[in-house]
């Protein structure tokens, strides 16, 4: 589906964000793209979307190569960026000028995500609210059926109820034949979402990994006597913990705790995801 081999990026020789990134991603899976501010989530989509182009290796998706951008590769893609610039039309006007690009548009799918997001479809796009304008978009993206489709920061901007009706229909959309990314800093938005966490860090890809490859690794949970704790943090409801699964039980993954223990380069729990 993406292979990504001896790709470094960089905006201007001084500012390399990647270095010899190599990084696969499959059919069927929605990964959850996680890493800290400036290390290059947007940009990595950016080069999976032919947006931006390596100073050196390639970027596959689909056999094609990104950078080259044929329509064949772009009727295939469809990228929901952070910020939306909706023309002055209405949903319907929309969909005539835009939608036959992708072959397996199917507008009846898209009318009832609207309804389910409560968007109208008789209203100038550009009249819309921020939050209703990126339900407009994610609407849309799914709708055009695409084997991938990627969404950078797709709940900004949305409500608690919008956030969670977002989550259903993506995973209502997911298909075995679609790949799926979302880039977010709001961790708790992809919960019960993504089956894949991808981290970002130092130019690389320190994790791609399953969640269900994560439990069997490691155990999430409160504090307990006789645990040897690999990475804590106080909340309000006591001491969250991450330790090495030894028992073969099952932990809900907390993402969030994961991801700071990485990015804080604890080795121990890098070593274990290896």
């Amino acid at each position: 589906m993406i292979k990504i081999s001896n790709l470094t990026f960089g905006y201007g020789r001084k500012k390399t964000l990647f270095q010899n990134l190599n990084l696969q991603m499959q059919e069927g899976h929605i990964y959850g793209l996680l890493g800290k501010n400036g290390t290059g989530k947007s940009t990595l989509l950016k080069n999976i979307a032919g947006l931006v182009f390596p100073q050196q290796g390639m970027c596959e998706v689909n056999g094609y190569n990104a950078s080259k951008r044929l329509p064949a590769f772009l009727q295939d893609l469809f990228f929901i960026p952070e910020e939306v610039y909706m023309p002055s039309l209405t949903a319907k006007q929309f969909i005539n000028s835009t939608a036959h690009f992708y072959p397996a548009f199917d507008e009846a799918q898209f009318n009832k995500m609207l309804l389910e997001f409560d968007v109208p479809n008789d209203s100038q796009l550009n009249k819309l609210s921020f939050g209703q304008q990126k339900k407009v978009m994610i609407a849309f993206g799914l709708s055009t059926n695409t084997s991938l489709l990627i969404m950078d920061e797709p709940t900004n901007g949305l409500d608690i109820p919008s956030k969670s009706q977002f989550r259903k229909i993506i995973a209502s959309a997911l298909t075995e034949n679609r790949c799926i990314i979302i880039s977010t800093h709001q961790v708790r938005d992809l919960d019960n979402l993504i089956d894949t966490l991808l981290v970002v860090h130092n130019k690389q890809i320190v994790l791609n990994r399953s969640l269900d490859e994560i439990s069997e690794r490691l155990n999430f949970g409160l504090a307990a006597t006789g645990t040897e704790v690999l990475y804590s943090e106080e909340s309000v409801r006591g001491t969250n913990t991450i330790s090495k699964n030894t028992n073969g039980g099952y932990s809900k993954v907390d993402m969030e705790l994961l991801f700071n223990a990485i990015i804080n380069e604890h080795q121990t729990i890098t070593e274990i995801l290896k």
